[in-house]
């Protein structure tokens, strides 16, 4: 398969990307749309016509956000529900509640680097729970809506970060490894990464398209489990120890919504399943890790650690 590349690049803006496309009739939801780059996702979608629910943990946060696109202009409907990923009878309340056909699921919600090993309820490592489990048991609990759609498309915010790890199915929730924030992190991305692969793979007939993508570095409250030295080291504060709004090499919220939104909505990307994307092109395979520079690394991609892990999502599912 040749690589993907299309006119846009780092420096576009997901209002430059989606110029012009009309998504009038269609529904959309954005986890984690209340703010970031998932807001600006949203915004996107609604300015194009796309009725967008924000699925979010803070409906008042999702309110605000809510009315914030709307009081831009947008045409597209707004609506907030309640989603935290974390709570498995959240998300079956969620699917539940959702009614008609789903053209475009973001999965855009996540937690990075949380210090300290946390679980959740059902004793899973919390990155990987929400960063990956969580979404998965969303989209296949939507896995009709989306069919009814006839032509859905499932895009999932990863990150570089996959280069930290690769999923190790031996002990994925740390019960006998040393924990470490960077690792799990990065070990919950190669997994959404990995299930976007085998999504591609298994619901093609019903004409469902997945891709994954990197959005880039954008200072979002992504960071909030980042220390000072941890912020230093990445360049996002300043001399004085001031944090950057928009550190050096990194993009506004809007630039790092593009990615999404062109996976979302644009018909330069129509058809296209199973791709791993970041600033608005495929991006490439790479032999070694880069620390966290272009690319992704073949074990993300591996067809064969795709249809374990897709097994290992539906038995701790209980699916």
């Amino acid at each position: 398969m040749s690589r993907i590349i299309t006119p846009y690049s780092a420096q576009s803006t997901a209002a430059e990307v989606i110029d012009g496309v009309d998504l009038t009739g269609r529904r959309a939801i954005v986890t984690g749309g209340a703010s970031g780059i998932g807001l600006e996702t949203a915004r996107a979608l609604a300015d194009a016509g796309t009725e967008v629910t924000l699925a979010v943990r803070d409906t008042a946060a999702g309110e605000r956000a809510a009315a914030d696109i709307t009081a831009g202009g947008a045409p597209g409907k707004v609506r907030v529900d309640h989603l935290d990923l974390a709570d498995r009878a959240s998300i079956d309340a969620f699917v539940a509640g959702w009614t008609g056909p789903l053209h475009i699921l973001v999965n855009n919600a996540g937690i990075m680097a949380v210090p300290e090993l946390t679980r959740t309820a059902d004793g899973w490592e919390a990155q990987f729970a929400i960063n990956h489990l969580g979404h998965a048991a969303l989209t296949l609990g939507l896995r009709d809506a989306l069919a009814a759609a006839r032509g859905a498309r499932i895009v999932v915010v990863s990150s570089s970060a996959h280069q930290q790890s690769p999923v190790v199915f031996d002990d994925i929730h740390f019960t006998a490894r040393p924990y470490e924030a960077w690792s799990a992190y990065g070990q919950s991305k190669t997994a959404t990464i990995l299930f976007t692969v085998a999504l591609a793979k298994k619901w093609a007939a019903d004409g469902i398209t997945a891709n994954a993508l990197h959005p880039g570095g954008i200072m979002t409250n992504l960071q909030r489990h980042l220390d000072d030295a941890q912020l230093r080291w990445v360049g996002a504060l300043d001399e004085q120890g001031n944090r950057l709004e928009v550190p050096p090499g990194w993009k506004t919220p809007q630039q790092g919504a593009a990615t999404s939104v062109l996976l979302a909505a644009s018909p330069e990307v129509e058809g296209v399943t199973g791709r791993y994307f970041e600033d608005g092109n495929e991006a490439p395979v790479i032999a070694e890790r880069a620390d966290g520079r272009s690319g992704v690394l073949p074990y993300a991609l591996d067809d064969k650690d795709a249809d374990v892990l897709w097994d290992e999502t539906l038995r701790l599912l209980g699916r």
